[in-house]
């Protein structure tokens, strides 16, 4: 009742904000019950914009997200501009849990020449303000790098971190002018920053013209080895810059857009071109839960706000539209014209006004072309992420079925798999996992303290955990499983069915996972008396065991290392005179660890009414030790 009321409130509360809601641009968040901030959002009709999430209907994901709002805020700004870009802090400073979130993506590889005495090349994900000069991003961390290496052969900067007593190997094989050994001239440096910056900017081609002249003039000199050196770097150029798939006449560096939906989740598809050619493209699925349109927009300016080194050119596909506005569309002019490469939709022009660099929605020709293809990548992605899904959740459901039938079960869409860990009998426990219909489901997992075994006792302490869990299955009415599996053979079956059996009256059937001198699963045993199953060592069914055996025993091994831990430092403590168990417990929630408590000093003490004297004990006992 108390709920209903509180839901009730919140919903009068929201009626009356949304009347005061302004015709102006700006940002929304959304918060739930707990006033915590889940969605971002940016509108350019504030009012209209937030009104829609109250009225009408939603998809399935939308409506998960409208239904645990309780509150809103929102900031008025005076552009959309400044909409975008404060959409992006708020979304960085909150991490709403139903906003498009970069965790993965927020750095890309750049080559960068130092602004040093000796300038030397490096691959870095950090762009700061240090005169240095940055080119990028790279797609990958590979990319960068093997350009780095070609260009290392090219021209003999240094390598080193900090210049070493006498030259290295880099000089003796012609990578390496050896400033630590010779004075260098800043002309020298300042002529290979700039023909490294005219390769990186796309003069690669007058680079290899240069080197084919070199590589001649050694040859008709005689001096081979030096022309194969150069013959060398041409290939390495060729193998490098010119594994390209699509090339535009305008050698210019842009990045390409496009993005697919489909049951709730976006694949965005970058296609990154250098030089007017393509090197890569990489793609990004997630799930969405506002406008597709605005939450692709939102993914794009976090993107450039992460990665601030810009290509001269970005593109991007259109918004969706009328079909009135599309039949608009026929009669505009070829690609060249301004009005066809304009960014038609109002965020794409914001978009530009921040950046400072051309933004086009291109409408026809090789740039309509290229965004198509990005659009059509991006659905294959999305496509292919579902196809493996879906393959995944049939062979995972087959494997149980598979399993039932093995061994004579109606079912085994539910197992529990129990596994005990000790080490010499101290800080024993156990712990279980569940499967459901194939696939680990982690939120049923628990873990046992084992309160009445004393030693490595592994029969009676699976004696006690089967005895607690049901237990509770039957006094809480809980789902019962179709299937137990215990880690271990004959003893460990025979203890289970003995609790379930005889002291709870409960018929589940119990299977055993025997492992070989390797601790891998070996066998399947069932029944009582236990008899072993044949279950081939490449089907499904035996995958399916082995993974459930490794999930219960990693489960059960963090479970016990994080007890013996706890009594490490438990220990460590009782055994300092006036520290009984309150103030042990006080002094770990205070300081967090051992180590914290070390390093404090003796005046840290004082908020838990612990006086100098006793401080400098505890402080003297642990650093004592090692």
């Amino acid at each position: 009742m108390e709920e209903q009321m509180t839901a009730r409130s919140a919903a009068e509360h929201i009626r009356g904000k949304l009347a005061l809601l302004p015709d102006q641009p700006g940002c929304y968040l959304m918060k739930n019950a707990d006033g915590s901030v889940i969605y971002v959002g940016k509108a350019k009709v504030l009012k209209n914009r937030v009104r829609s999430y109250f009225n009408g209907s939603h998809n399935g994901k939308t409506q998960r997200l409208v239904s645990e709002i309780r509150d809103f805020e929102y900031i008025v700004t005076s552009s959309n501009m400044e909409a975008l870009i404060l959409e992006c802090n708020l979304i960085k400073q909150y991490f709403p849990r139903y906003n498009v979130l970069l965790k993965d993506d927020k750095t890309f590889p750049y080559i960068k020449i130092t602004n040093e005495q000796h300038p030397k090349l490096e691959v870095t994900r950090r762009i700061v303000k240090d005169k240095g000069k940055y080119f990028g991003p790279y797609p990958n961390a590979y990319a960068a790098q093997e350009t780095k290496k070609l260009l290392d052969r090219l021209y003999p900067l240094r390598k080193c971190k900090t210049l070493p007593d006498k030259v290295c190997l880099y000089y003796h094989i012609g990578q390496c002018i050896a400033p630590c050994e010779y004075d260098v001239a800043p002309e020298t440096y300042e002529g290979m920053v700039q023909e490294i910056t005219r390769f990186l900017n796309g003069g690669h081609n007058e680079v290899k013209r240069t080197l084919e002249t070199k590589m001649s003039a050694a040859a008709e000199a005689l001096e081979f080895e030096r022309a194969k050196e150069f013959r060398d770097q041409l290939i390495a150029i060729d193998a490098v810059m010119e594994k390209q798939k699509i090339n535009m006449a305008d050698a210019m560096d842009r990045d390409v857009f496009g993005y697919f939906t489909d049951k709730g989740w976006m694949c965005v598809q970058i296609i990154y071109m250098r030089h007017g050619k393509m090197i890569e493209r990489r793609a990004t699925t997630f799930p969405y839960y506002g406008e597709p349109y605005n939450d692709f927009m939102t993914f794009v300016t976090q993107y450039y706000s992460d990665n601030p080194a810009l290509p001269k050119e970005i593109l991007l596909p259109a918004p969706p539209e009328s079909e009135s506005q599309a039949g608009e569309r026929e009669n505009e002019p070829e690609e060249g014209s301004a009005s066809s490469e304009a960014a038609a939709d109002e965020v794409g022009s914001t978009l530009q006004e921040w950046l400072k660099v051309k933004v086009f929605v291109p409408r026809r020709g090789r740039k309509r072309e290229a965004v198509e293809m990005a659009v059509a990548n991006a659905k294959v992605s999305l496509d292919e992420k579902f196809r493996l899904i879906e393959r995944d959740e049939e062979r995972t459901f087959k494997a149980s079925e598979g399993l039932a039938e093995v061994l004579g079960l109606p079912t085994a869409s539910r197992i529990e798999a129990f596994d005990n860990s000790n080490i010499q009998g101290t800080n024993p426990v156990s712990a279980m996992v569940v499967f459901t219909d194939g696939k680990p489901d982690r939120k049923e997992y628990r873990k046992y303290k084992v309160r009445t075994v004393t030693g490595p006792d592994d029969y009676e302490t699976m004696r006690e955990v089967i005895r607690r869990r049901y237990e509770r299955v039957l006094k809480d009415e809980l789902q019962p499983p179709d299937l137990i599996v215990v880690d271990g053979g004959r003893g460990q079956i025979s203890a289970a069915l003995d609790i379930l059996e005889n002291e709870l009256g409960l018929a589940i059937p119990v299977c055993g996972l025997v492992k070989d001198a390797k601790h891998k699963t070996a066998q399947l045993m069932i029944g009582e008396p236990p008899e072993i199953v044949p279950l081939a060592r490449d089907s499904q069914e035996f995958y399916l065991l082995q993974r459930i055996q490794d999930e219960v025993h990693r489960f059960a091994i963090t479970f016990h290392r994080e007890q013996r831990a706890k009594s490490m430092v438990a220990s460590r403590l009782d055994a300092i005179p006036g520290i009984g168990e309150k103030r042990r417990k006080l002094l770990l929630k205070h300081f967090g660890s051992i180590k914290k408590i070390k390093e404090a000093g003796i005046e840290d003490f004082r908020p838990l009414s612990i006086g100098e004297k006793l401080a400098a004990q505890i402080l003297e006992a642990l650093r004592e030790e090692p």
